[in-house]
C-alpha cells in the first residue's frame, strides 16, 4: 500500500466532502474537507507554476492559518519538502536553517517583512533562495515577492499528479542543537502516517470531536494533531495566537471537545475570569505536553469535568512516545505514562541493558514513526538511532508496573513554556564575548514557564555586567532563550575531562 499524505487529503475529501474540517474562529473561516482539498490543489498548481519541483525545500514563516495548511498539503502532493520555521527565532538562527536545508522558496506572512528583509542581507549568503511568496500584511520587503492569495485564486483547482509518498521526505523540522547548531529532523510520508495510526489507536479521539489547538504549527505536536484530524475526519479549530481569556471564549463558541496545551498555558487559563464566565461543558479532556502537570493543576481541571492526559514525545518520534491519563497521573505523580500503541519504550543502563525498576537510565524509543534521520547529518543520525532504537538523551526510571518517569535531561535541555532550549547554544554565543572566560547555563524551576535559563559566567573584566551580557545576546538568539539571570562566579565546576558539572550548578542555584 502506498503511504501518501497528499493522497490522504484527497481521500478524506472523497469520503467526508461536506464535513467541517478546519475552523479559524477569528476570521469566521470554515472549511470542509472538500474545500480543503481544492485549496491544496490550487496551492500546489501555483507552486508548480513558479517552478517548485519534487524534493525542493520550501520554508514557511507564518502564524497559524488555513494558508499554512494549504501549503503543507500542497507540498505533500507535489513531493516537495516543507520546512516549518519557528518565528520566535532570531534572524541568524533562521538564516542558518534556510542555508542548511538549501531552501529555494520562502513563504511568509507580511507580519514578518522586517525579518525577511534582514535575511536578504548579503552577510547571510542565501543565494539559493530565489522564490518569495508573501501572505497578507503591511509593509514592503527588499526583494520582489509573489502574493500568495492572488496567485492561489488564479490557479486551477484540478488535482495535480500526487508525487510524494512512502519514504519521500515530507518535512524537515529543526530542533535546537546541543552543540550550538540546530539539527533538521526529517520525517517522511511513511513516518507521519505511522504517527497518525499510533495517535489514533491510543488517544481518546473520534471523527465527532472538535479539537482546538493554540500551539504553533511549526511544532510537531500541533502539526501531528492537525494531521490526525485529517486522518480520522475530526474538526480542527485553529487559534492564531494563544490568549487564555479568548481561548475559553472559543471553546464555548465552537463547542470544543478536546484541546492540547502545555502546563504554562493550562495554568494561565485558570487565572482569568473567563474560566468561570464561559461554558466549557463540551470540553472532555486536555492533552498536556512538554513537562509534568502538577497534581493541583490536574485537580483544578478535573473539578471542571476536564480530564488531563499527559504526553511525552519528541520531534524525532513525530510526536508520540508515552501517555498517561489524569487519574493515573494523580496516582503516579511525575510519570509520563506508558508507550503509545505501536511504540516500544525501554529504559537502559550504561551497558545498554534494561534498567532495573527504580534505577535511572536513558529512555529509548522504537516504532515506525521514528524520524528518517537528521538532514545532511549522517553522524548525528547514527548516534541517535542505533539498531532501530532512538536514544533520546533523556534520563528516566521505570517502575514495577512499566510506568516511565522522566527525571532529568541527559543533554541538559531546558523546556520553557513548551519551547526547547539547549544551554550549549547560549553558552557558545556568550563565550564569543571578549570579556567572558567561561559560561554555563542551567534551567531553573519557574512557576509560570516551567523552567527558565540561568547563566553562570566567569568574566575577564570586573566591569562586565549582566546588562552587558544580555545586550550582547539580544538579536543573536530568540527572546525566550535569553537568561533570566546572569550570575558571575570565580570559576565553573568541571569534571577531570573538562566538562561543566551542571548538577553542581543546579545544587548551588538556590535563587
Amino acid at each position: 500500500m502506498i503511504l501518501s499524505i497528499g493522497k490522504l487529503v484527497a481521500k478524506r475529501a472523497e469520503i467526508s466532502p461536506g464535513k467541517e474540517a478546519f475552523v479559524e474562529h477569528h476570521r469566521d473561516l470554515r472549511l470542509t474537507f472538500r474545500q480543503q482539498d481544492l485549496r491544496a490543489n490550487r496551492t500546489a498548481n501555483m507552486l508548480t507554476h513558479l517552478g517548485v519541483q519534487k524534493g525542493d525545500r520550501v520554508a514557511i514563516l507564518m502564524a497559524n492559518s488555513a494558508e499554512y495548511m494549504d501549503l503543507y498539503y500542497a507540498l505533500a502532493k507535489l513531493g516537495a519538502v516543507c520546512v516549518p520555521l519557528n518565528w520566535r527565532l532570531a534572524v541568524p538562527e533562521l538564516a542558518f536553517i534556510l542555508s542548511d536545508c538549501t531552501a529555494c522558496t520562502l513563504v511568509y506572512d507580511g507580519d514578518f517583512d522586517e525579518v525577511v528583509t534582514a535575511l536578504l542581507q548579503p552577510v547571510h549568503q542565501l543565494t539559493g533562495l530565489n522564490i518569495f511568496i508573501r501572505n497578507v500584511g503591511a509593509g514592503n520587503i527588499a526583494a520582489p515577492a509573489h502574493d500568495l492569495r492572488t496567485l492561489c485564486r488564479q490557479a486551477s483547482d484540478n488535482s495535480p499528479e500526487v508525487a510524494g509518498c512512502d519514504d519521500d521526505p515530507l518535512f524537515i523540522m529543526y530542533t535546537s542543537g546541543t552543540t550550538g547548531r540546530p539539527k533538521g529532523v526529517v520525517h517522511s510520508h511513511k513516518t507521519m502516517m505511522w504517527a497518525l495510526i499510533t495517535l489514533a489507536a491510543t488517544m481518546e479521539v473520534s471523527k465527532d470531536d472538535r479539537f482546538i489547538t493554540g500551539m504553533p504549527m511549526f511544532h510537531v505536536g500541533s502539526s501531528s494533531i492537525i494531521m490526525l484530524g485529517l486522518y480520522i475526519g475530526m474538526t480542527i479549530i485553529s487559534v492564531r495566537e494563544f490568549d487564555p481569556a479568548d481561548y475559553w471564549r472559543q471553546i464555548e463558541a465552537e463547542r470544543a471537545t478536546a484541546t492540547m496545551l502545555v502546563p504554562a498555558m493550562m495554568n494561565a487559563m485558570t487565572q482569568v475570569p473567563e474560566k468561570e464566565s464561559c461554558s466549557h461543558a463540551s470540553l472532555r479532556w486536555a492533552m498536556a505536553g512538554s513537562a509534568p502537570v502538577p497534581v493541583p493543576l490536574i485537580e483544578t481541571y478535573e473539578a471542571m469535568g476536564i480530564d488531563v492526559q499527559q504526553v511525552y514525545g519528541l520531534t524525532e518520534t513525530c510526536g508520540p512516545a508515552c501517555m498517561i491519563t489524569g487519574e493515573e497521573a494523580k496516582r503516579r505523580v511525575g510519570s509520563a505514562g506508558k508507550g503509545f500503541l505501536h511504540t516500544e519504550i525501554r529504559v537502559i543502563d550504561d551497558q545498554g541493558r534494561d534498567a532495573e525498576a527504580g534505577a535511572v537510565g536513558e529512555i529509548i524509543v522504537a516504532g515506525d514513526h521514528l524520524m528518517a534521520g537528521y538532514w545532511n547529518n549522517p553522524e548525528a543520525t547514527a548516534d541517535a538511532i542505533r539498531c532501530g532504537w532512538l536514544h533520546t538523551g533523556d534520563a528516566a526510571r521505570i517502575d514495577e508496573d512499566g510506568f516511565i518517569y522522566i527525571v532529568d535531561r541527559i543533554k541538559d535541555m531546558i523546556i520553557s513554556g513548551g519551547e526547547n532550549i539547549y544551554p550549549a547554544e547560549i553558552e557558545e554565543i556568550m563565550m564569543s564575548h571578549p570579556a567572558v572566560i567561561e559560561a554555563g547555563v542551567i534551567g531553573r524551576a519557574d512557576e509560570k514557564w516551567g523552567e527558565v535559563p540561568v547563566a553562570y559566567v566567569v568574566r575577564a573584566d570586573d566591569e562586565l555586567s549582566s546588562v552587558d551580557i544580555l545586550a550582547y545576546l539580544d538579536g543573536k538568539i530568540a527572546r525566550y532563550k535569553m537568561p533570566k539571570e546572569v550570575i558571575f562566579v570565580d570559576s565553573l565546576p568541571r569534571t577531570p575531562s573538562g566538562k561543566i558539572m551542571k548538577r553542581v550548578l543546579r545544587k548551588t542555584d538556590i535563587s
